[in-house]
């Protein structure tokens, strides 16, 4: 075998030398900048407020975001203050002020507050619109009284919920996007898996939909990391928690 010259080997080690002694404050690099955002989900039993941050990095047009902390609001759903707004309200005044806790003083006014009411809200609605928008009348005057970008609170329907549940678990399943060797962001690649959701009285089958074998009307259409998806929610009436447990506890009557 060939050796290397002496002189190139003196050269490599004093390169290496010179590279372990320089000081890694003598090439600084800027930090990325650190986003926050709260989102309030007010389900049928309790309202949790979350809160999420991310960098500017985005992938693809789309931030990449990740769980920060919580806080479970003390109480009942929001729908059990029906006849007394003002306590549901009340109620969200103690994660709110934990949240302003959390997060940068600096940072308060630029973070995001959203609110957004599921099942049993949306049943209220239906029952009892004025109850229901004296409801959100109180929690959105809450929510503004807080020091942040306050973004909107309203019931969410079915199929929105179930895209986001959608979304949620492709999004962590990593079938968006992945980092590579390097820590870099790259397509993913992977399909996108369909999510089963179960509540107390129905479930809900929620997938992506083929474009060229679907109506163009169907679905709920999102843009997300560079692609646009539809997503179809089909339910399956009497197949929730509840209901399944009355049957079986029927059949074991029989």
């Amino acid at each position: 075998r060939e050796l290397l010259p002496p002189w190139l080997v003196i050269v490599a080690g004093l390169t290496g030398i010179v590279l372990l002694c320089v000081s890694t404050k003598d090439v600084p690099m800027a930090p990325l900048r650190t986003k926050y955002g709260i989102v309030l989900d007010a389900g049928p039993s309790r309202t949790i407020l979350f809160i999420y941050q991310w960098t500017t990095t985005k992938a693809n047009k789309t931030g990449v975001i990740r769980g920060c902390s919580s806080c479970p609001v003390q109480g009942p759903g929001v729908s059990s203050y029906s006849d007394s707004p003002q306590k549901a309200g009340k109620s969200l005044e103690p994660c709110l002020n934990w949240a302003q806790n959390e997060i940068p003083a600096e940072q308060h006014s630029q973070t995001p507050l959203y609110l957004g009411a599921t099942a049993s809200m949306r049943q209220l609605n239906l029952t009892h619109p004025i109850l229901s928008d004296s409801l959100l009348a109180a929690l959105t005057g809450t929510l503004k009284s807080a020091p942040f970008s306050f973004q909107g609170a309203q019931i969410l329907s079915s199929p929105e919920e179930e895209a986001f549940n959608w979304v949620a678990v492709n999004y962590v399943l990593e079938n968006f996007f992945k980092y590579d060797w390097r820590g870099e962001l790259v397509p993913s690649r992977r399909g996108m898996a369909g999510v089963l959701s179960v509540g107390g009285s129905s479930a809900q089958l929620t997938s992506e939909l083929e474009e060229e074998k679907q109506a163009p009307k169907e679905g709920v259409r999102l843009q997300l990391y560079g692609q646009t998806r539809r997503v179809l929610s089909r339910q399956c009436p009497c197949h929730g928690a509840e209901q399944l447990r009355s049957r079986l506890l029927a059949g074991l009557i029989q």
